[in-house]
């Protein structure tokens, strides 16, 4: 049985049924049949027993329905008998088939792709109507049909599983035989049901195992083969799934990022409404502080033009009622005087008419003479009066100018905008006011109680940033900003702390030690603030170049000291930087590195008050073994009874090597002690010092090496002159030699719990040169 796509490949059946042959092609058309699709007929079986399985007298079937199809269940029984007995085995056969396409592995994998949560396809039997259709459909199928029927008869099991359960076999083996004659019947008809059409597809979408990328859907792989998903591009469903679930997590991410720029946009709009309200409020209060003073100044105008003009009516009437006084007391007189002449003109009497009539003439002579003032000495008319508004003008006007502004924003401080002696400060408004100048104001912070009796220094600055000056060091200060304009001051901004940035470290030269790859360098802060951390920048020296390039930097120490891994044979220059929060420092004094050996130097607190050490700091001498009235300062860390001295820790793994230059006559210990040995003892007495002790005897030099106070019978023939120490922590040796004649004299073997100091002492009066920086001798390499 084979199937064509189209005019595509052909599969043939599997050789392993040596019976079978085919017989020519013939291809038949049916209505019924699937576009693209050319059926052929095939013999499965090249045997005389295929006649009786797949009888070829079945002329007019092709018609037929696939419900006429089914033959009774004797008639199927008895030829399923009969192929039996020719010894054809139906299920093996399409277990093999099964086998050959690969349907098994792919049934695993998509029960291992779908966790193994998968619906049967196939199930174990099938009975009536559904078992023939579902043979019917299996056989019109290139690869998927073959799947479906070794599926259905694999659990039936093999024959010598049918005696168990012989009942259910036989209906089994009796739809298998029915099933493909139906199949040949269909397949020579060239018919199919769209009721298993519908079937296919619904199986197929059921259990898809790849994902379409061009119909965007999930697919069969046997779609992709043979179906109309042929020419599509398609991928496995877990990658495919994680290449959605990435592509949602992206988009997801995307919205994540939109929600939280619209959580910002409301939150600044929500700031936007409150700054409005803000606004009005102070919009509103500018307008009735502006309009009450000019009530107020109106009110003031007013009453002091009522003032004035009540004063005009008093003088008026005041000076016409002096009047009015004055012209009532002359008519008084008047009518006296007429009275009395009246009086006298009425006298008959002539003697004592003439007596009075003389005095009256000159009386009335007398008081005629005085001039009247008939005029009037106030108007009644007010003058007028011009009544200033410039200042009420001026005050309405001032209402629609802008308002006193409000509190700045003072900006946190930005890295890298400090130096040592100066602060960039910037600031902003948060509203559009219009501002003519800055008052800035600043004072340094104090941790004192009394913290505001610190003095305030104020700069008017027109700009909305100030770089300040002459400050402190690595000390922070209090800013805050008011904003000015024709209107007024705005209230302060909130206060801001700034720091400025240290100040340049210095390096501890006689404290640096280094070897061939590396180096120990220290410093102090000049600061008494703490630090953030400090940077160290190294410069290789070439003859080209004079290392002011850095070449390395190493970030973020947050100690005074650092190993340091260099290049052995160089030259470097090294510079220190403190940081804080302000920026960074200036570059410390430069030191010089050389990596052609170990460097260490004599660490003078451990010195004996009768040891000394001469001007180039490495020749250590002592003059006298006992000078009570001496009065040299003694550290607690010196030595009290060995006259010695220790260098500097050696703090790097490898191999250290340097020299100690001695006089013959010239008693000494040499070697190399833990940070705790002892100081009120001598070297090599302990379990924590090892060294070399040369004295003089009266018949020889004698040389002892001392540890725990034991020593080795060594006899040393040649003393001497330049002794070479190698300290090896990797092989837990101390190996002392003579430089001069290369000679090995002894090395201990001890495993080193601590890294170790060099030490040197002087048991008679003499001098001890070391040299450091040698590089290891070839002729030091012990077996």
């Amino acid at each position: 049985m084979s199937s064509r796509s189209g005019s595509a490949g052909e599969y043939e059946t599997s050789d392993q049924s040596p019976s079978c042959s085919a017989s020519p092609p013939v291809p038949e058309s049916s209505e019924t049949e699937a576009e693209g699709l050319i059926f052929y007929h095939m013999d499965l079986y090249g045997s005389k027993e295929r006649f009786d399985i797949f009888p070829e007298d079945l002329s007019g079937q092709g018609d037929r329905s696939w419900g006429d199809t089914r033959r009774e269940p004797a008639l199927s029984s008895q030829k399923f008998q009969r192929s039996q007995e020719a010894g054809y085995d139906l299920e093996k056969e399409v277990a093999e088939l099964a086998k050959m396409y690969g349907l098994d592995e792919d049934r695993e994998k998509e029960l291992e792709l779908l966790g193994g949560h998968v619906e049967n396809r196939w199930p174990p039997a099938r009975t009536g109507k559904a078992k023939s259709q579902g043979s019917i459909y299996n056989a019109s199928k290139s690869i998927s049909p073959v799947k479906d029927q070794s599926q259905s008869t694999k659990p039936q099991g093999l024959p010598d599983e049918a005696s168990q359960d012989e009942e259910p076999s036989k209906a089994r083996a009796e739809d298998e035989a029915e099933s493909c004659i139906q199949s040949r019947e269909g397949l020579s008809s060239g018919g199919m049901s769209d009721e298993w059409n519908s079937q296919a597809v619904s199986e197929e979408e059921e259990v898809a195992d790849v994902f379409c990328s061009t119909c965007k859907i999930p697919i069969r792989a046997f779609d992709k083969l043979f179906g109309e998903h042929k020419d599509h591009e398609v991928a496995q469903l877990p990658s495919a799934m994680e290449s959605e679930k990435e592509e949602i997590h992206k988009n997801m991410c995307k919205l994540e990022e939109q929600i939280a720029q619209m959580e910002n946009f409301a939150c600044h709009l929500e700031e936007i409404f409150i700054t409005v309200e803000e606004n009005f409020g102070r919009q509103e209060q500018n307008f009735e502080v502006h309009y009450n003073n000019a009530v107020q100044v109106l009110a003031q105008k007013y009453e002091e033009q009522l003032e004035a003009l009540g004063e005009e009516k008093r003088q008026k009437l005041e000076a016409l009622y002096g009047q009015l006084v004055s012209c009532g007391e002359h008519l008084d007189t008047c009518k006296e005087l007429t009275d009395a002449t009246q009086e006298l003109y009425l006298e008959n009497d002539k003697a004592n008419f003439m007596k009075a009539a003389v005095a009256m003439v000159d009386r009335l002579e007398e008081f005629l003479k005085k001039e009247v003032d008939l005029e009037l000495s106030m108007l009644p008319d007010f003058e007028k009066r011009v009544i200033d508004f410039s200042e009420v003008e001026q005050l309405m006007n001032s209402i629609n100018t802008i308002p006193a502004p409000c509190a700045p924003v003072i900006n946190p401080q930005a890295p890298n905008a400090a130096t040592g002696t100066s602060l960039r400060v910037c600031w902003g408004l948060f509203s559009d006011d219009t501002v003519e100048s800055y008052q800035l104001c600043y004072k340094p912070v104090s941790n004192e109680t009394h913290s505001d009796e610190q003095a305030e220094h104020t700069l008017k600055v027109k700009e909305t940033y100030c770089t300040i000056t002459n400050l402190l060091p690595n000390t922070q200060y209090e800013f805050w900003v008011s904003a000015l304009n024709a209107a007024g001051i705005s209230p302060p901004s909130e206060r801001a702390v700034y720091v400025t940035a240290p100040s340049p470290p210095t390096i501890k030269s006689k404290k640096i030690r280094s070897c061939e790859n590396a180096a120990l360098v220290c410093w102090e802060s000049r600061d008494v603030n703490p630090v953030d951390s400090y940077t160290v920048e190294l410069s290789k020296l070439t003859d080209e170049e004079d290392g002011d390039s850095i070449t390395e930097s190493i970030v973020g120490i947050p100690n005074c000291e650092v190993i340091i891994h260099l290049q052995p044979a160089q030259s470097y220059r090294i510079c220190v930087r403190a940081l804080n929060l302000g920026g960074s420092s200036e570059r410390s004094d430069p030191v010089l590195i050389h990596t052609t050996g170990t460097y260490f130097c004599l660490n003078e607190d451990t010195a004996h008050p009768l040891l000394a050490i001469l001007g180039d700091g490495f020749t250590i001498a002592c003059d006298e073994l006992e000078n009570p009235e001496c009065d040299l300062p003694v550290y607690d860390n010196s030595f009290t009874r060995c006259i010695g001295i220790l260098g500097s820790l050696i703090p790097f793994p490898g191999k250290h090597y340097w020299e100690v230059e001695v006089e013959e006559d010239t008693e000494y210990r040499i070697g190399v002690a833990f940070e705790n040995t002892p100081r009120h003892g001598y070297l090599g007495a302990n379990n924590s010092s090892w060294c070399m002790r040369h004295i003089i005897t009266p018949s020889r030099h004698k040389y002892e090496f001392l540890h725990s106070g034991m020593t080795p019978d060594i006899r040393i023939t040649i003393p001497p002159r330049r002794l070479g120490v190698l300290l090896d922590y990797e092989n837990c040796r101390l190996s002392f030699f003579n430089a001069d004649i290369a000679q090995h004299l002894y090395a201990f073997n001890a495993r080193f719990q601590h890294y170790v100091h060099p030490c040197f002492a002087l048991e008679t009066p003499g001098i001890l040169r070391i040299h450091t920086g040698l590089a290891v001798p070839p002729w030091t390499a012990l077996p």
